[in-house]
């Protein structure tokens, strides 16, 4: 009895350390960053450098991870597929930035006035104010800008989503006691198509040109400074309120409000980044980039 008990320990001792260790390294979305170092040391080689910059961005500011693509391709055995190599393409594609000291300093500007007033201010407010309430003031502002949605919908010849964002307003300024509500989402599943001068141009062919960023409004590009002014033109609150110091209250309330869902999505940006102006600048040229195709 006691020689069988000795050979059991004995094979256990010796099989303990190969249940121990898996035969492949297996990757989570929370490990990537640490593990990014195996594929490429961004260290010994040019930190700025926007194929590494999109692979270490924070998810906020990009509709798709960056870095899950490329990884899942180093992995796979099989060569990648059509889509596979233009998605990889389009993910390595970079933005013009001939401002780039200017548009640091403003990157800085912006950056303090985040963490200086806009955070402790939009804290304060979500703290002070129910979530309901700031569900419903975020609905009326989206509501109220309807006409810049529907008619680049209909400059985009995106004839559906026109019809739908026609439905919502019709039923949200109705049904939804003026858009407070969002009876059109809730009830009958019709979502908003987020649509903006500045996509409509790129539909049409017009590229970014040059990465630019502007102090209060954050990272843009010459051809979304353009589309900013034609959707200021197309924005009622442009028409209704006459007085201007009235007119920017209305917009920066608007913003504390937003903020007051996002508060951390930028801490953890930049905590995830070598180089948040980098970082952002490239997330933010995917991110344009995917909503001008995904249209």
């Amino acid at each position: 009895m006691k020689g069988f008990l000795v050979l059991i320990l004995w094979v256990l001792m010796f099989a303990t350390p190969a249940l121990a260790e898996p035969d492949c390294a297996i990757f989570t979305s929370t490990s990537i960053a640490e593990t990014e170092g195996s594929f490429e040391n961004p260290s010994e080689s040019n930190p700025s450098s926007p194929s590494q910059m999109a692979m270490i961005n924070s998810q906020p500011f990009v509709y798709d991870s960056p870095f899950d693509l490329p990884l899942l391709l180093v992995q796979s055995s099989t060569p990648p597929s059509k889509e596979e190599e233009l998605e990889l393409e389009e993910q390595s594609e970079t933005i013009a930035d001939p401002l780039e000291p200017l548009n640091r300093l403003f990157f800085h500007f912006n950056d303090r006035l985040y963490f200086w007033a806009v955070k402790p201010v939009a804290s304060g407010y979500r703290i002070v104010v129910p979530e309901d309430v700031r569900i419903g003031v975020k609905n009326f502002f989206s509501n109220l800008t309807t006409p810049v949605r529907l008619i680049n919908c209909l400059l985009q010849a995106n004839f559906k989503g026109a019809g739908n964002e026609t439905i919502r307003f019709l039923l949200n300024s109705t049904l939804g006691l003026a858009g407070f509500l969002d009876p059109a989402k809730t009830e009958l599943e019709i979502e908003k198509k987020n649509e903006d001068f500045g996509q409509t141009l790129g539909v049409w062919g017009m590229g970014p040109v040059f990465y630019m960023e502007w102090p209060f409004l954050g990272a843009s590009s010459l051809r979304d400074a353009l589309g900013f002014a034609g959707d200021i033109l197309l924005d009622p609150k442009t028409y209704l309120i006459r007085s201007v110091p009235v007119g920017l209250a209305l917009r920066t309330y608007d913003q504390i409000n937003d903020v007051s869902f996002r508060i951390g999505e930028y801490e953890d940006f930049k905590k995830n980044a070598l180089d948040p102006y980098v970082a952002k600048r490239e997330a933010y040229h995917q991110y344009r980039n995917h909503q001008i195709k995904k249209r």
